[in-house]
C-alpha cells in the first residue's frame, strides 16, 4: 500500500503557505504510476496558489518494487553525511518489514529484495533507471569512478553529482550527466560506451576491493567512498 499524510509548507518564492499530500511509503506493485512520475522527474511537485511558483519536496519514504526486486529507503540530499546512521536505521526496518524479524509471509517477499538508501531525487530516479536497464547498480558506481579517473576535468563538488539519466538512443551506450542535487539542473553530459559496463563486469578481480567498499551498506553510492573513513568491508 502507498501511504500518503497532509503536510503544510512554505513557497519558496512567496513564502505564502502550501499544503500537499507527502508520500510516506510507495508501492510500485500497486502503483506503478507512481514510479513512472519518479522516472520522469514530476513525483511529489507542487505549485504555490498565490504566486504559481512550483517546487518539490523532498524525498523521505520507503519504496517497494517486489516485482523488480527493490526496496529503497529514500531521504533528502541533505542527510547525506549521515549515511551511516541512515544505513543502520534502513537495515533495521528492513529487517522487521520483510527481513528476519518480519512475519514468514514478508520474509518470503524480502529474500527477493535489494536494499538501497538513497539521498535526494536524482538518487532514488537512477536506481529505478538502473533497474529497467537490467544493469548491476554497484556497476555503475565503479564506471563514475572510472569517468572521474579518465576526463581531465570534472565539475564534481559539494552539491554536484554524476548521476546515470539514460541509454543512448542507438543502444549501445549509457547517458551520464553532473547536476545539481538540489535544484537537479544539468550542469554537463557525457556519453559513455556499453563497452566500459563491460569491461568492469568481466574484470570482477580487479574490482573486487571497490566493490566490498560500495557494498558495506544499503548506501551504494561512489560518493562515499570520499566521506570519511566509512563503514569497514566485512
Amino acid at each position: 500500500m502507498s501511504l500518503f499524510h497532509p503536510v503544510n509548507l512554505v513557497c519558496p518564492q512567496c513564502e505564502a503557505p502550501v499544503s500537499m499530500m507527502a508520500v510516506g511509503s510507495v508501492n510500485a506493485d500497486r502503483r506503478p504510476d507512481l514510479r513512472e512520475d519518479i522516472l520522469t522527474d514530476r513525483f511529489q511537485d507542487v505549485a504555490c496558489g498565490a504566486c504559481g511558483e512550483s517546487f518539490r519536496l523532498q524525498p523521505q519514504f520507503n519504496y517497494l518494487d517486489a516485482g523488480r526486486g527493490q526496496w529503497i529507503a529514500a531521504m533528502p540530499a541533505s542527510r547525506m553525511r549521515d549515511h551511516l546512521e541512515l544505513e543502520d536505521e534502513a537495515t533495521a526496518l528492513f529487517s522487521s518489514s520483510y527481513g528476519t524479524n518480519a512475519p514468514a509471509a514478508a520474509r518470503e517477499v524480502g529474500s527477493g529484495l535489494a536494499v538501497r538508501l538513497t539521498f535526494g531525487w536524482p538518487a532514488i530516479r537512477e536506481k529505478l533507471l538502473v533497474r529497467q536497464l537490467e544493469l548491476d547498480d554497484v556497476i555503475v558506481e565503479m564506471m563514475k569512478l572510472h569517468i572521474l579517473r579518465s576526463v581531465e576535468t570534472a565539475p564534481l563538488s559539494e552539491g554536484v553529482e554524476l548521476r546515470l539519466v539514460d541509454a543512448d538512443e542507438e543502444g549501445d551506450g549509457y547517458v551520464f550527466a553532473w547536476l545539481e542535487t538540489a535544484s537537479e539542473k544539468f550542469v554537463e553530459y557525457l556519453s559513455v560506451p556499453a563497452e566500459l559496463y563491460k569491461a568492469i563486469q568481466d574484470n570482477a578481480s580487479g574490482w573486487d576491493a571497490i566493490r566490498s567498499r560500495l557494498e558495506t551498506g544499503p548506501f551504494v553510492d561512489f560518493q562515499k567512498l570520499y566521506m570519511g573513513e566509512g563503514r569497514q568491508a566485512g
